[in-house]
């Protein structure tokens, strides 16, 4: 969608995994399945969950990288794993608690579009947007089939180029260190949230102007930026 540059109009752009939906529980199982798959030793929760929000090809190779050769295979196993847990119905991933609700106020007004910026694929999105009645909720959508792995600002910069909407006015909810990296490097300004799986000092560390204790603190966070503006 494109839309007409106006300077009325704000942009507030989400991650998915992490900071609207709790996917842990299947990204865990899912990367589980990549390495018995090459006969690997999982890296353990921890570090798997540090790097959620990498495309797979680029997290892979972080976590292994002796193994980093691998990186296609293993990206497929999981891909693999992933679909044979959602077809057995185990793949729920949960909106965390006023997610739907901020959505639900921000997509009413006439003056906020709302955008993703994620590493899942458009398949793993497009199932999440289906399953949580999402279908016209998202003006600009950008995966990683299509862009070069957080924190590269393609993502971002395609959401404002999409929109027409400046930089100035804009901003990225997200709850890693790559999500604000990759604000930053667009000239976004970065919200993190502190439900996800980058702790807070990795967030503000990582240029977030604020870290926000729950849902229901966003609209009040927005309106105070966009009062500075």
């Amino acid at each position: 969608m494109s839309v007409r540059p106006d300077s009325s109009l704000k942009l507030v752009i989400f991650d998915v995994d992490g900071t609207l939906v709790d996917s842990q529980g299947h990204i865990l199982a899912s990367m589980d399945g990549a390495f018995r798959a090459h006969d690997l030793r999982s890296p353990g929760r921890d570090a798997i969950l540090s790097i959620v929000g990498l495309s797979l090809p680029e997290a892979f190779v972080r976590l292994v990288p002796d193994h980093a050769h691998l990186r296609d295979d293993l990206t497929q196993a999981y891909k693999d794993t992933f679909m044979d847990l959602r077809s057995s119905g185990e793949a729920h991933s949960p909106l965390y608690p006023g997610a739907a609700e901020v959505l639900a106020g921000l997509a009413v007004r006439d003056d906020v579009l709302l955008g993703v910026a994620t590493g899942k694929s458009r398949r793993g999105l497009d199932h999440l947007i289906e399953v949580n009645g999402w279908e016209r909720l998202f003006q600009t959508i950008q995966v990683a089939d299509n862009h070069p792995s957080k924190p590269h600002p393609s993502m971002v910069m395609t959401c404002l180029a999409e929109t027409g909407v400046e930089a100035v006015d804009a901003v990225m909810i997200g709850d890693t260190s790559f999500d604000m990296e990759m604000a930053r490097s667009a000239g976004v300004r970065g919200f993190g949230v502190g439900w996800g799986y980058h702790p807070d000092d990795a967030l503000i560390g990582a240029g977030a102007v604020q870290v926000l204790p729950d849902f229901a603190a966003l609209p009040g966070a927005l309106a105070q930026m966009w009062v500075q503006t």
